[in-house]
């Protein structure tokens, strides 16, 4: 599929149709309140629904329980397995790298901005970790698992958010278009799946063309499952990246929120890295993964690390070379990498599973004007912009 300005405008008309009737649905008959107290039951797939709920979501959570029948689950398991074999590397890009691109494109800054959970970045990358590892279990689309519920509340958590600000007049939609657009929603899927894969390039991760696009096709499924309209989202990595491209340069630039969610993103990091000596390095790796123009549009430091940062590729390399010819060297690599990602997952939840809910209100001071063979290393696609 070819995008254009033209075609990218179209899709910021366009929301979610389901989950926002069941928003609006909710919020019209006062019943958003009992559905967040109720929903708090519901954690796992399959479970029993509990009584009372209003008969609008038990619509709504029928209908979204199952994952698309186009489902190609072999590539699923390819997919896992590669989250496996990456999984540090992978929650690295996604806090240095997708996190901060969000960042980049203002009125996403803005409304991010939007709520008061927002205001605790903590939160923010505790769900977004915590729904990664969910969907790379084995079992994440079978009865018992937490990623169909976890993807079913961030689907209505982003219609409230529309419903909010559509209705209290706090966005320009005649500029903007609808808030959380198909546009901005596949520009969310990129952020997560093509960006991460080209920041594991750029630090030096050996990866296979076959599980880079497994990783990719993944995060398509879990597109579909947000609302996501499959007709318009790029199909392979290339149209993934025509779509980045265009979408990046349409928006992406400097703003005051952004700049501060990313100084609220640098201090979470440097409090759970132990001690101070090592603080700057968080500020150097996003400067490294995001290049300076970025970087300097959010403001972030430059540290004396900087340098030191740009010799981590040729590190990762020879750690990367182990893993490809040692099996008990990808055994121990592998370990080490589930143990760092459990660590930090579980200092950003402080051992708590996160819960999705509606928000009744938005902020008042909110305004707008592995083991996947590694053969045919993967190599991103060219710049098309």
């Amino acid at each position: 599929m070819t995008y254009t300005d033209a075609s990218m405008d179209a899709l910021r008309q366009a929301g979610d149709e389901l989950a926002d009737a069941t928003v609006a649905a909710l919020f019209e008959r006062g019943e958003v309140g009992k559905f967040n107290t109720l929903m708090r039951y519901v954690s796992t797939a399959g479970a029993p629904l509990p009584d009372g709920l209003p008969d609008v979501a038990r619509d709504y959570l029928k209908a979204t329980s199952a994952p698309p029948d186009w489902v190609d689950w072999t590539e699923m398991e390819k997919a896992r397995l590669f989250f496996i074999d990456n999984n540090v590397h992978i929650s690295t890009a996604l806090s240095f790298a997708s996190m901060p691109a969000c960042y980049l494109v203002p009125h996403v800054a803005k409304l991010l901005s939007a709520t008061h959970g927002l205001k605790y970045p903590s939160k923010r990358m505790a769900e977004t970790g915590q729904f990664t590892v969910h969907l790379m279990q084995p079992d994440a689309f079978e009865a018992g698992s937490r990623f169909i519920p976890a993807a079913q509340k961030v689907r209505l958590l982003h219609a409230s958010i529309r419903h909010h600000l559509t209705r209290e007049n706090h966005w320009d939609t005649e500029t903007l278009g609808t808030p959380i657009c198909q546009e901005d929603m596949i520009g969310g899927q990129m952020f997560f799946s093509l960006i991460v894969l080209d920041s594991l390039h750029r630090i030096g991760i050996h990866m296979s063309t076959e599980g880079a696009e497994a990783y990719y096709y993944a995060w398509r499924v879990v597109g579909a499952m947000l609302g996501v309209d499959q007709d318009v989202v790029p199909q392979s990595l290339g149209e993934a990246r025509q779509f980045l491209d265009l979408y990046m340069v349409r928006h992406m630039g400097p703003s005051e929120e952004g700049t501060h969610l990313t100084r609220q993103l640098i201090d979470l990091y440097e409090e759970v890295v132990p001690g101070t000596f090592f603080d700057p390095i968080v500020s150097a790796l996003i400067r490294h993964l995001v290049g300076d123009t970025c970087a300097d549009w959010l403001q972030v430091p430059r540290t004396s690390w900087d340098t030191v940062v740009k010799a981590m590729p040729h590190l990762l390399g020879v750690l990367e070379t182990i893993e490809d010819h040692s099996p008990l060297g990808a055994w121990a690599l592998d370990r080490l990498g589930h143990l760092t990602t459990v660590l930090e997952l579980s200092s950003l939840t402080r051992g708590r599973v996160m819960h999705y809910a509606i928000p009744e209100t938005l902020k008042k001071d909110y305004g707008l004007s592995g083991a996947v063979p590694r053969t045919h290393r993967w190599v991103p696609p060219a710049a098309t912009v």
